[in-house]
């Protein structure tokens, strides 16, 4: 039969073979709430109805501005399932920011969490498109005063419809929702997503040699639902049946772990600077996971001593991935084949630290300045071009032109921006951002490698290498570390460390020591921010 690939298919498939499966949130109103998948249909429909009674048509804009939660999740299908577009706000962007993506999306309706009221009413005043502001709320908790006229309760808004609805049977090619990338020179660019692209890249982010979901699975995304839809978790769920934990804007340490034990949850998802919160509170109470096997770590190279201390502390597999947000996310998945039940621990770990195998749907090659493709070997380094069904084609509005370049044979690839290598097994790894490769007497010295040593230290919280200019090397490696609390570590302690795990001449030629690293929107290095911070910095001999 030839039917449409529509998300609210995924809501039709959940409420009637996994109907009584549970959906739990920490709510920003303080509680833990509890519904079944059934009652999230049932309250998509309502939200549906609601949408329509506030005349939003096909293709307008919803955006959300939440955290993850019951009610962010119902938006995700009663939006993309009428036939508008979901748009996911980040609320760590600045104030200026958000506005302008606002108005560049012309999103009609904004429903935010209430705690986010003060950043809405910022910007409230400077877009024009929105018609409606929603706070995803109770009457009992909605705010008692506030500068936005005609402020609309998310529950009042549900209460006034039923739940009857038939989704529309829409084109797959439709829009179903509009993700802003943070990675980008300039406005942030849009990106996107059909009901399309969105269900092959669940079909595929599910399978066993990727995220490998099941019914089995209690999934905890602490990775933001709009941070590239939470990295597809939502609608994984729901394809396969999982229960859905989610942590609301408890992200700490300690809420995390409490609710990983009390809701038993196998998988979860995340940033790194995420899970180094989480170690830090489990190893110092010395507490363990009684439940979660499987943890997956992208949007940043998961340092090798995390994934040690998952995986030989507390018997948790890290699962390393690679995605963007014009890729919906996911291109790569780090899941063993075979031939490696065979390798020892630390050839094992070697291979971890790669970002992985093309999940299907995805090819890949690398590339040389010259543009030829480079082998396979796992030595030649060249910059990253993908192409597949949920790879982006061009960005909202055309902006910045055509982003994709054509082969010998006519195909058509993204330039993903990354640097990385491919060994004869096809597993990728990302040695730096093009923009961050250090460029010194006319070689390339990966970034990542050395911030892989230095995190390895047992004194060090956080590390990040960037480029200086250098009188003779045109560029050398600078080391920013954040030490352990009541940690005595030196510069030259910092630097011996490195003695005969790299190139001598890769080793940084200074360490400086900071409280804290800045972190962007979605817990990446801020490098751009660091470079401008130390580009007078003088090196040793300099």
């Amino acid at each position: 039969m030839q039917q449409p690939l529509l998300i609210s298919s995924l809501l039709e498939h959940a409420e009637r073979h996994h109907g009584d499966q549970q959906i739990v949130s920490r709510r920003v109103e303080g509680d833990l709430h509890r519904q079944s998948f059934a009652q999230l249909a049932q309250r998509a429909r309502r939200l549906a109805n609601a949408l329509a009674a506030c005349r939003v048509a096909g293709g307008s804009r919803v955006a959300t501005l939440a955290w993850n939660g019951h009610r962010h999740l119902e938006l995700y299908f009663a939006v993309s399932g009428s036939g508008a577009v979901l748009h996911t706000l980040n609320p760590r962007l600045h104030a200026d920011q958000l506005a302008w993506i606002v108005e560049h999306a012309e999103d009609e309706v904004l429903c935010f969490d209430a705690g986010f009221l003060p950043l809405v009413e910022a910007i409230a005043p400077r877009v024009r498109t929105v018609r409606h502001y929603v706070v995803m709320t109770d009457r009992a908790h909605m705010p008692a005063a506030t500068s936005i006229d005609g402020l609309l309760c998310y529950e009042d808004l549900l209460a006034a419809q039923d739940d009857r609805y038939v989704w529309p049977q829409l084109d797959e090619n439709t829009a179903s929702s509009l993700c802003y990338t943070s990675g980008t020179t300039g406005h942030p660019k849009g990106v996107l997503y059909s009901h399309r692209s969105t269900l092959l890249h669940t079909y595929a982010a599910a399978l066993p040699d990727a995220l490998n979901c099941s019914a089995r699975d209690a999934i905890l995304p602490v990775v933001p639902m709009f941070h590239v839809n939470a990295w597809g978790l939502p609608y994984i769920a729901c394809m396969v049946g999982a229960k859905l934990v989610f942590p609301g804007p408890a992200l700490d340490g300690a809420s995390l772990h409490a609710l990983i034990e009390s809701e038993q949850v196998t998988l979860s998802a995340g940033v790194p600077t995420v899970w180094q919160g989480l170690l830090a509170h489990v190893e110092g109470r010395d507490l363990r996971f009684s439940s979660m096997r499987r943890t997956v770590v992208g949007g940043a190279a998961c340092p090798p001593s995390m994934t040690r201390a998952f995986q030989q502390r507390h018997d948790v597999q890290v699962v390393h991935a690679w995605g963007m947000t014009e890729l919906s996310p996911l291109g790569t998945v780090c899941s063993f084949k075979g031939r490696h039940d065979a390798l020892d621990a630390s050839q094992r770990e070697a291979l971890q630290a790669r970002q992985g195998r093309a999940v299907f749907g995805i090819d890949m090659k690398i590339v040389g300045d010259d543009g030829a493709e480079l082998p396979w070997d796992g030595r030649a380094s060249g910059e990253l071009l993908v192409r597949g069904p949920w790879v982006v084609s061009r960005y909202l509005n055309g902006d910045a032109g055509d982003p994709l370049v054509a082969d010998e044979q006519g195909r058509r690839w993204f330039p993903t921006g990354d640097v990385a290598t491919i060994d004869p097994d096809g597993y990728m790894q990302i040695t730096d951002r093009a923009k961050d490769v250090i460029k010194s007497g006319g070689e390339w010295i990966g970034s990542i490698d050395i911030e892989n040593i230095a995190m390895a230290h047992p004194d060090v919280v956080q590390a990040a290498c960037i480029a200086v200019p250098h009188p003779k090397w045109d560029e050398r490696p600078l080391l920013v570390v954040v030490r352990k609390p009541g940690a005595r570590l030196t510069r030259d302690d910092m630097l011996a460390f490195f003695a005969g795990k790299i190139a001598k001449w890769w080793t940084p030629d200074d360490v400086v020591f900071v409280d804290a690293i800045p972190l962007g929107a979605t817990g990446k290095v801020l490098k751009s921010r660091l470079r401008e911070t130390y580009r007078g910095h003088r090196l040793p001999g300099a």
